[in-house]
């Protein structure tokens, strides 16, 4: 009546597929206070004479209380690629339905299962306490009905050794308040909204994220030349003759909700136009006792007026921080992805505030070294496709990040690549002393230049204008809450890989960890080679786990 079969978290289902299609997973090892994840994957083998069944699923072992339970629901996807820009290794080109999201058990933690129906999968993630007990344990999950029982087993061995958390290393993922308000159809800042996002902040923090993208001006990214995006902006700014007054009142909210979920630093909105720095972000004022705009794309970034706006908020916004011991948690941009062509441009604008912001990070997703070479910027996040130049220049408190673009090769978070694919920044990121990750789009929820919104479950691509999975990597829930797309844990299992290598260093060198994973990985490991089979990725990690079992049993 039904097949069944464990297999590794990193194997997308595909409608089209069979059960012996994957490979069995039938063992791992993880460290203590780890999160981990597999699949039991179940189809259907029916006889006409049978309809719909509904299957209690049960996960039994000493692990059990720890594992929850999701399905993987299917997304429709338009554009699963740009043709001309792909590699060998996607795992599918054309339209059509591809496995993402994680959604609850439906009827109440059962399965259904009807004549005809399609393979389907269930997500099975556990998460780990510090104190477990090391040892050797096995977890059974069955589906049971009417019709029998069928049970499948995975191995788990618990090293007795703790996983550590980044002491440094920051992650950021794109947090559009815009989208949240506009999807649930709730004001901005209202108590809807707050508890809205406070819930989406908490599912960034599950994601991995440390480093929230905080409004304190509506966010000058992915808008069209003249027009706006929903105003969300953290500060109030009053005007009154030619003197400017801030209320920080929403920014205390802000700064105690993160401080709620367990965010650890604010990433200041850019203080100038994406793409070139030439214009100021929209900021909104009350003026005479009116609310409108007093800056945004009329206003030249270098306007002597939009300067001395920016010279009187930034030293009272630090001031703020400072009191409140958290000054140093903040990190700052200028524009986003300038070009050579932005070069002088790009300059100007920093030049307005950097002394003010002198001692303070200021960082930029820019990908041509000689802004980094000229002393711009100090702090460079290059695409991972044009980072081989900072590398060889040995680049220090180098980050990364990619998007849209970075499409052949090297790793991201596509829905037609490989889950392997996207974890294989995490041992990218290790060898290479990254100290930061950034991306896009963590929840935004509309089409090119934030001209309309869309729905994430449709349409996944922003209307046609990028590549399905690039513009986010939770989807809305009915009740407010975010659910996660598998593309979430499997990006956290990178930052944990990332996470056991840096404690493999305790015991070893960095260059013998390096050398064996390279020969897991069968090459060099670079930005632009991935792990594009599972046993790879699954392989590399089981050697760094192996390592820290062989130095913590000595």
């Amino acid at each position: 009546m039904i097949k069944t079969k464990i297999v590794s978290s990193l194997e997308k289902v595909f409608v089209d597929q069979n059960t012996e299609d994957f490979k069995s997973l039938t063992s791992l090892s993880v460290l203590k206070g780890e999160r981990f994840s597999f699949q039991l994957i179940y189809e259907p083998i029916y006889d006409t004479s049978v309809d719909r069944i509904l299957w209690d699923v049960k996960v039994d072992g000493a692990l059990a209380k720890y594992i929850t339970a999701r399905n993987v629901i299917n997304v429709p996807v338009t554009r699963a690629c740009y043709p001309a820009l792909t590699d060998e290794n996607y795992l599918r080109t054309a339209p059509g339905l591809y496995p993402d999201v994680l959604q609850p058990l439906h009827y109440g933690g059962k399965v259904a299962t009807s004549h005809g129906a399609c393979i389907k999968s269930i997500w099975l993630e556990a998460e780990l306490p510090v104190d477990v007990t090391a040892g050797e344990y096995e977890i059974s999950v069955s589906l049971s009905s009417q019709h029998g029982t069928h049970t499948e087993t995975l191995k788990v061995e618990v090293i007795n050794a703790t996983l550590p958390e980044f002491e440094s290393f920051k992650y950021t993922d794109w947090f559009h308040c815009d989208s949240l308000a506009t999807y649930y159809n709730v004001d901005v800042w209202s108590e809807k909204h707050w508890e809205i996002v406070e819930n989406f902040a908490k599912a960034a923090v599950k994601c991995g994220v440390n480093l929230l993208l905080t409004p304190l001006f509506t966010p000058a990214l992915d808008t069209a030349i003249g027009g706006e995006r929903l105003t969300n902006q953290l500060v109030g700014v009053t005007k009154t003759g030619d003197e400017y007054a801030f209320d920080f009142s929403l920014v205390d909210r802000w700064i105690d909700m993160c401080d709620r979920v367990g965010i650890k630093y604010f990433e200041i909105c850019h203080l100038f136009t994406q793409w070139g720095a030439h214009h100021a972000p929209k900021v909104m004022a009350t003026v005479d006792g009116e609310y409108k705009k007093i800056f945004g794309w009329e206003t030249d970034a270098t306007d002597p007026e939009y300067t001395r706006f920016l010279r009187t908020f930034l030293p009272e916004f630090l001031n703020y921080m400072k009191k409140k011991g958290r000054d140093k948690d903040c990190l700052f941009h200028i524009s986003d992805e300038p070009t050579l062509d932005h070069l002088e441009s790009y300059k100007a604008a920093k030049n307005s505030v950097a002394d003010l912001l002198e001692g303070y990070t200021i960082m930029d997703a820019l990908s041509r070294y000689p802004f980094y070479e000229q002393g711009i910027v100090s702090t460079a996040i290059p695409a991972n496709n044009h980072i081989e130049p900072f590398l060889e220049h040995s680049v220090p408190n180098l980050w990364t990040y990619y998007c849209c673009s970075q499409t052949k090769n090297v790793s991201n978070r596509f829905l037609a690549h490989s889950l392997s694919r996207t974890r294989s920044i995490g041992m990218q990121m290790y060898k290479y002393d990254i100290v930061g990750f950034l991306h896009w789009g963590f929840n935004f929820y509309q089409n090119c230049h934030s001209v309309d919104p869309v729905n994430p479950y449709l349409n996944g691509c922003g209307d046609d204008w990028v590549v399905s999975g690039d513009t986010c990597i939770v989807y809305p829930a009915q009740d407010g809450t975010a659910y996660e797309s598998m593309r979430a844990p499997v990006f956290y299992d990178a930052l944990q890989d990332m996470r056991a290598m840096q404690l493999c260093e305790k015991y070893y060198s960095k260059e013998e960890i390096v050398a064996g994973m390279e020969k897991v990985f069968g090459g060099e490991i670079r930005f632009d080679k991935c792990a594009e089979k599972s046993d790879v990725m699954l392989g590399i990690r089981e050697f760094v786990n192996g390592l820290i079992k062989k130095a913590v049993s000595k």
